[in-house]
């Protein structure tokens, strides 16, 4: 196993998989990706780096597939924050399955979480992530009458 390339922070950002991102298309229909490049954005709707999702309101349905990097709490802060307080219906989050961290704790073991079997293979990456990933679903939830 490539260690040095798991605890390294050289590359933070790991391009979804389109035939993962298709079947959630399907099920979710995003509106809008939250953190994307413009080569690599899922939904017509994207912010950049520059536009910085981190300062942006978020709305609709949103895809967040977020760098991986030191920062990734943050995302994963405002995809359950952006939800709670009512402006975004649902963020469904491609993640590293850190259930050992503070932020998989204070944050996504709430969530509507499913693992992913076996190690993904991102777009642009000769060899399968070295590390297991997560979807992770923020929803607001909508009470029974």
């Amino acid at each position: 196993m490539n260690t040095e390339l798991m605890f390294s922070s050289v590359k933070c950002e790991w391009e979804t998989p389109q035939d993962l991102f298709d079947k959630l298309n399907q099920k979710y229909r995003f509106t809008l990706d939250v953190c994307a490049l413009p080569e690599n954005a899922k939904c017509a709707n994207y912010f950049t780096p520059e536009d910085n999702g981190l300062e942006q309101e978020w709305s609709g349905v949103c895809w967040m597939n977020p760098p991986y990097g030191r920062q990734i709490s943050k995302w994963i802060m405002k995809a359950s924050s952006e939800v709670c307080n009512g402006r975004a219906e649902c963020v469904v989050c491609l993640l590293p399955a850190r259930t050992d961290t503070a932020w998989w704790h204070d944050y996504c073991k709430d969530a509507n979480v499913e693992f992913i079997r076996g190690r993904l293979k991102f777009n642009g990456h000769k060899n399968s992530a070295p590390f297991p990933s997560a979807i992770v679903v923020f929803e607001s939830k909508k009470e029974e009458l």
